[in-house]
């Protein structure tokens, strides 16, 4: 009976061994000790994101916070008086935006966050941001095996899914250390980060921010205020809209797909054998995988255009409202609201760590056009008409409307029986449905 364990196989001797007392096609348990003691040195440094239960699901979390705290470094700790400017320049932007706009104020609670502060109140959203693209990159690197070598490596794939995970968390900390001391605001990158209804400033970044625009530090808080205020309206009274940005990014994630053919190749080369004896060629191998680039595919560039239009309708209305209602007040806001513009057009530190986080470009291309197409809505009726767009998704222009807004305007103006129609068919098959449930019951 064949009592070897699954994946290895014996030779014609009992013990497995050919005549010189090697084991050339079977399963030598030194070899297994050395993997073990080589792959343990290779998670060292990770210390207690190693920990059992720690390296559950796709990306190591426990590695991610240690090695983002690490990239963070020392920071200042907020003091009362801090939270009392955020608190006062939030209250001051609330009173001049409701002039501007028929949604009414979201913020209920406001807070000015240390980098250390904003890691760990924005980490539930990475994770539900993350999770579908390590997924991809994890089932990835294993399917990317040859067969024999998944048969051979059959006990390790557990061991292997920890690697992954760890790699992975490993560089999200690397990115969240970056951008929790770059970000100026809960909803900087243009994604409800925060909980909801809160109002977050991250003074010691907004101070680096002012050092160079040679404008009155005062003015610059207020108008970050407003914009943050303006955001947490917009997600807080637009329901489906939170959900509507993220699931795109998650569908985003979920489409990709990686060439590892390069691995493949690579692999093809390797005697399975060796991925015992030498480790250091498992490690090649995904060192090889993570390298590859994602491929785009036509379900990736709709769900990003999708994604595109949605974030520069969201900035556009931001800046549309902010600018209307600070350029009577505060002097700086012309500056200020252009200096935004480039800091998200030209990809600021905010959009470049989250490209390389997620793998998804966020800046928000049409942001000018949007801006343009908000205000010209706003001149053409009211901010009655402007903020009904947001009533339902359906109402929302696209990005040929971005283009030539001048037909979504007329649309708005005088009505789309078509769109009005639709709208109409949906509520009474709602309606219905409703009606059916009663009588079943």
């Amino acid at each position: 009976m064949n009592d070897l364990p699954f994946g290895f196989s014996s030779s014609n001797n009992d013990d497995g061994r050919d005549d010189n007392g090697q084991n050339p096609g079977g399963f030598d348990p030194n070899m297994l000790g050395q993997l073990f003691n080589q792959l343990g040195s290779m998670f060292s440094g990770m210390g207690s994101g190693m920990t059992p239960g720690s390296g559950s699901g796709p990306v190591n979390y426990d590695v991610a916070a240690s090695m983002a705290r690490q990239q963070i470094g020392n920071f200042t700790p907020m003091l009362e008086k801090e939270s009392s400017a955020v608190a006062d320049a939030v209250r001051l932007a609330e009173v001049w935006l409701d002039e501007q706009t028929t949604l009414p104020a979201g913020i209920t609670t406001t807070a000015a966050w240390t980098p250390v502060d904003w890691l760990e109140n924005t980490m539930p959203t990475w994770r539900t941001l993350c999770d579908p693209v390590a997924q991809q990159m994890a089932a990835g690197m294993t399917d990317g095996l040859p067969e024999e070598a998944k048969a051979l490596a059959g006990p390790m794939l557990g061991m292997l899914g920890q690697m992954t995970g760890s790699m992975y968390g490993s560089q999200l900390g690397q990115g969240l250390g970056t951008l929790a001391k770059d970000v100026l605001t809960g909803t900087d990158i243009g994604l409800p980060l925060a909980p909801p209804t809160t109002g977050v400033l991250l003074p010691e970044a907004i101070a680096r921010f002012s050092e160079g625009l040679d404008l009155p530090a005062q003015e610059i808080v207020v108008f970050l205020a407003a914009r943050e205020a303006a955001h947490v309206r917009l997600f807080s009274h637009v329901p489906w809209l939170k959900q509507r940005v993220l699931a795109t990014v998650e569908e985003y994630g979920r489409g990709i797909r990686i060439d590892f053919g390069g691995m493949q190749n690579l692999a093809e080369g390797i005697d399975p054998q060796q991925l015992f004896s030498d480790p250091s060629k498992l490690q090649e191998l995904m060192g090889s995988a993570a390298a590859f680039e994602p491929q785009t595919t036509p379900e990736q560039q709709a769900a990003l255009a999708r994604l595109e239009t949605l974030l520069a309708l969201i900035e556009g209305w931001v800046e549309t409202v902010v600018s209307n209602a600070l350029s009577d007040r505060i002097p700086s806001t012309a500056a200020l609201t252009e200096t935004m513009r480039r800091r998200r057009a030209t990809g600021g530190p905010a959009e470049q760590t989250f490209a390389t986080l997620v793998g998804l470009d966020l800046r928000p291309r049409k942001l000018r056009e949007a801006a343009d197409l908000w205000t010209k809505l706003t001149e053409a009726s009211d901010v009655t008409v402007r903020d009904s767009v947001w009533g339902h998704p359906d109402l929302l222009p696209d990005g040929d409307d971005l283009d030539s807004p001048a037909g979504f305007i007329d649309r708005m103006i005088g009505g789309d029986s078509s769109l009005d129609d639709a709208i109409a068919e949906l509520e009474r098959s709602l309606t219905d449905d409703d009606k059916g449930d009663d009588d079943k019951a």
